[in-house]
Parts: structure tokens; C-alpha cells; sequence
């Protein structure tokens, strides 16, 4: 009977290093994909100096585009204080008061937020709205061209 109970606890450690194993890869992926979402929409909003309001410009369309091609789908989620949330991210306006010589210019910068998908229900249902599942990032102050 021991050596029946023994190998039932040698498998049920495999099992369980094997589970631990493919959820820390298959969070690795989600991350790595987000992470690399996050970086284009800031080249992104950079590259069109922030004209990404509406979901129809050229900007947002090509950041859709992007989104389908690498994969990355994470549940639609909102956070308060940024202006636009879809397709798994959220953008911000944060304006800069301009001092010295550039007072007559308007100053901003965006941030970013993209979300990791972890769809494991009890993760889930244990901590709903965990926010190290969440990646954040700013571009570079942007002047506009007038």
C-alpha cells in the first residue's frame, strides 16, 4: 500500500509542476503580446501626432489592423479618467503647461494601457480587477504643428 500511495503523490507533483509550468508560458505569451501592442500605439500615435480621437482615422485604423495580425485580444475593459477604450486598450490626453519660450504652443503627451488576457476563471472570479495585469506606457511630449 505505500508504495501505491507513493507513486499517487509522485504524479499529482508532476501534474502539478506541468500545470505551473503552462500557465507561466502561456502568460509569458499574453504578456509579450501586449507589451508589443503597447509600443505600437505609442510609435503609432507618435508617427500621427495624436490625431487617434475617432475609431474611423486612419490612426486607429491602422492600430486595429496591428491588433489582428499580431493576435492580441483581451477583453474590452474601462478605466475611468481615459478618454477612449477598445479593442483590449486605453488612451489618455494629458496636457503639459508650457513655460519659457514655448508658451504660445500647446503641449501633450498620451498614455497608454493595455491589458494582459488571462482567461482562467478562478483567477477571474478570485481578483476581477487586478491591475498588474495591466501594461502602461507615455509617449514622447508632442507639439502640434500649426
Amino acid at each position: 500500500m505505500r508504495d501505491a500511495f507513493g507513486g499517487i503523490v509522485n504524479l499529482s507533483m508532476i501534474v502539478v509542476f506541468l500545470v505551473l509550468v503552462c500557465g507561466y508560458l502561456a502568460f509569458n505569451v499574453n504578456y509579450t503580446k501586449a507589451f508589443r501592442v503597447k509600443n505600437y500605439i505609442i510609435t503609432t500615435i507618435e508617427q500621427y501626432e495624436g490625431n487617434c480621437d475617432n475609431a474611423s482615422s486612419a490612426c486607429a485604423q491602422k492600430i486595429q489592423q496591428y491588433i489582428k495580425q499580431v493576435g492580441y485580444s483581451a477583453p474590452d475593459f474601462q478605466l475611468d479618467d481615459y478618454d477612449t477604450c477598445h479593442y483590449g486598450y486605453c488612451i489618455k490626453r494629458v496636457d503639459v503647461a508650457s513655460e519659457g519660450i514655448n508658451e504660445g504652443n500647446q503641449r501633450f503627451y498620451y498614455q497608454v494601457v493595455t491589458q494582459i488576457n488571462i482567461d482562467i476563471p478562478i483567477i477571474n472570479k478570485i481578483m476581477p480587477g487586478l491591475k498588474i495585469f495591466q501594461i502602461s506606457g507615455n509617449t514622447k511630449l508632442i507639439t502640434p504643428f500649426k
